[in-house]
């Protein structure tokens, strides 16, 4: 069974941040695939159990607030005893260019809180993380304040076609393998 979890705030105010590329991924995914989410209170999230592609799915929207994301990742794979190596972290990445894509298998969070959370109560570092570009952020501009502020109209465009990249990169995943997707992902 693979855990995808796409990361972002829950609420109005956050819902079209730059922070919830990763519910994003999972909402574009959901309508395309013909799933929904349920809340989940146990895990603190919302989910959908679904086959696709051949494989057992769990999709996951944390519902604990990006710094946080661990509580929920971590208590759905304890529950479904999902190990790290098939559990995939979708989430945005400030030092990335916006539509830029990089799909690891471990490492580091890269300053992710989300992730940085998921890898310090997971106990590994050895879960996939597709990272998805908001960047650059303006000099200026505080990094908070930037991750929360909503993506302008401008950048629509820009921002659909990554998003739908990274719903491909997940389908390539389920249907191929890592390499076929990570070489999907990273290319522009």
């Amino acid at each position: 069974m693979f855990l995808i979890t796409g990361l972002g705030n829950p609420g109005q105010e956050y819902q079209k941040t730059r922070h919830n590329v990763g519910f994003m991924v999972l909402d574009k995914l959901s309508s395309t695939e013909g799933f929904s989410f349920e809340e989940n209170r146990p895990f603190k999230a919302y989910t959908a159990k679904v086959n696709l592609y051949g494989q057992s799915v769990l999709l996951l929207k944390p519902q604990t607030y990006m710094n946080l994301s661990g509580q929920a990742v971590v208590a759905a794979a304890n529950f479904y005893k999902i190990p790290p190596q098939n559990i995939l972290v979708i989430c945005d990445d400030l030092s990335l260019e916006l539509g830029t894509l990089r799909l690891r298998q471990k490492g580091s969070s890269g300053g992710q809180k989300g992730l940085e959370n998921i890898i310090n109560l997971l106990g590994s570092d050895n879960c996939l993380r597709l990272r998805l570009g908001i960047g650059p952020r303006p000099e200026f501009v505080d990094a908070k304040n930037y991750v929360l502020g909503k993506f302008p109209n401008t950048q629509e465009e820009l921002l659909n076609s990554a998003v739908n990249k990274a719903c491909e990169t997940v389908i390539k995943l389920l249907k191929e393998d890592f390499i076929s997707a990570q070489q999907f992902a990273n290319t522009k």
